[in-house]
């Protein structure tokens, strides 16, 4: 099966061209630090060996300190026994003093020697513009995976309850509805709206913090539900609250999403953004949480046509629950479309991100991308460089993310493979 679908991909020649390009735009986001930095990837200094951006990782996560000799270090001017740089020699922030006001990358350049120069030219403040090119790669990429990995999350489990219940086949006892009526909207309160400016103030400090205080919230709300599950079964037991009543699953969840989804995604995230702290990790967190709808409705068509297949009435027989039946059965035999769906989402995610960036919404004004470079070019328009290699890459990273996500429709598609 995955040998038919790898040749079915193999023969769109533009999909495994750009399949190719997104593996070297990933090698480029993971090796930015090594690519471009102010910092010697390798030193020797004073006789001892260090590692400064392999430590500038620890010192970012606050899991290290620098040493003492690099404390506000100008890293340019030290006098190292020997040592080897990144071919960039400038973090996206570093000022070139000598190349301001929008160094053009053929002028000639006031710099010590040619690994000095700046091969895409500067801004109006000496940014280097190659470093920022190469830095944005991560911080495009990051923005899509990240923003995907949370809608695909929420769009797999809403799509699967609505497409495998539908409207008549969950049951629930009085006493367990009425538990979810009180208990929900409890945990969602203790869980994220009483923890609200510790989770604000974490998501502008770093990406680790943000994580470790969402999975907080996230516990404290499975414990507050599991809570009211427990007194749910219990009051299930009683009389007049054991009678079951059907849940029209699939009705509430359909019509959230439609409700969604006739809000322009665009708008609801600029609103959002606009009355928030600036910050990188919450544009990625909105974007996910906006459009999870459309990996949702994927989800759902193809739950509706897996729960009545063989295996799945099998597993019924066999007296299997219905948790067990749907994630180790259903959820993993309907995701096809879900990559799918990932592929143009990230393309999406990433033009959502320039678009936030270019209207200096949502990432903060110290942070270079690819849509802030292309929002400094208005106001230099003889500086075409910083219009042409950041509007170039927004371009082809978008095509090859949908050039991709065409070829791996066209390969999981069952009639092109009964054709081939």
């Amino acid at each position: 099966m995955k040998e038919r679908i790898l040749k079915q991909f193999r023969k769109n020649r533009l999909s495994v061209f750009s399949s190719r390009f997104i593996l070297a735009m990933l090698i480029v986001a993971l090796l930015a630090d090594f690519l471009a930095n102010e910092k010697p990837v390798v030193c020797n200094y004073k006789g001892r060996i260090y590692f400064p951006v392999f430590r500038s990782y620890l010192v970012n996560l606050q899991a290290a300190r620098w040493q003492d000799d690099f404390q506000n270090a100008d890293w340019k001017t030290l006098n190292y026994d020997w040592s080897v740089f990144p071919p960039i020699p400038y973090l996206p922030e570093n000022i070139d003093k000598n190349n301001l006001h929008s160094t053009s990358p053929f002028s000639q350049q006031p710099v010590k020697a040619m690994r000095w120069r700046h091969w895409m030219g500067t801004d109006e403040l000496g940014h280097d513009i190659l470093s920022a090119m190469i830095h944005g790669t991560r911080i495009a990429i990051l923005v899509g995976l990240i923003s995907m990995v949370i809608a695909g999350f929420i769009g797999v489990l809403v799509g699967s309850l609505a497409g495998y219940f539908g409207d008549e086949k969950l049951l629930i006892s009085k006493g367990q509805l009425f538990s979810a009526a009180v208990f929900v909207p409890l945990s969602f309160f203790y869980g994220f709206s009483t923890r609200y400016y510790v989770l604000k103030d974490s998501i502008s400090e770093s990406l680790t913090g943000f994580i470790l205080q969402v999975l907080v919230s996230l516990v404290i709300s499975a414990f507050v539900l599991f809570i009211g599950y427990r007194l749910g079964k219990t009051a299930g037991r009683i009389s007049f609250l054991s009678k079951r009543v059907r849940i029209p699953v699939d009705l509430i969840l359909s019509r959230l999403m439609e409700v969604l989804t006739s809000i322009p995604t665009l708008f609801l995230i600029i609103s959002i953004v606009a009355v928030a702290k600036p910050s990188l990790f919450l544009v990625m967190a909105i974007i996910g949480l906006t459009t999870w709808t459309g990996i949702a409705r994927f989800m759902r068509a193809e739950l509706l046509k897996i729960r009545n297949l063989d295996y799945i009435e099998a597993a019924q027989a066999l007296g299997y629950s219905e948790k067990r039946i749907l994630l180790k059965h259903a959820i993993p035999n309907a995701l096809t479309p879900v990559f799918i769906a990932l592929a143009f989402g990230i393309a999406s995610a990433i033009l959502i991100e320039s678009t936030l960036s270019f209207l200096g919404i949502g990432v903060p004004p110290e942070t270079l991308t690819w849509g802030s470079l292309l929002s400094e070019a208005r106001q230099t328009p003889s500086a075409w460089w910083m219009a042409v290699f950041p509007g170039f890459a927004i371009f082809i990273t978008v095509t090859v993310y949908n050039l991709a996500g065409e070829g791996l429709s066209d390969a999981l598609d069952p009639r092109l493979r009964k054709e081939s």
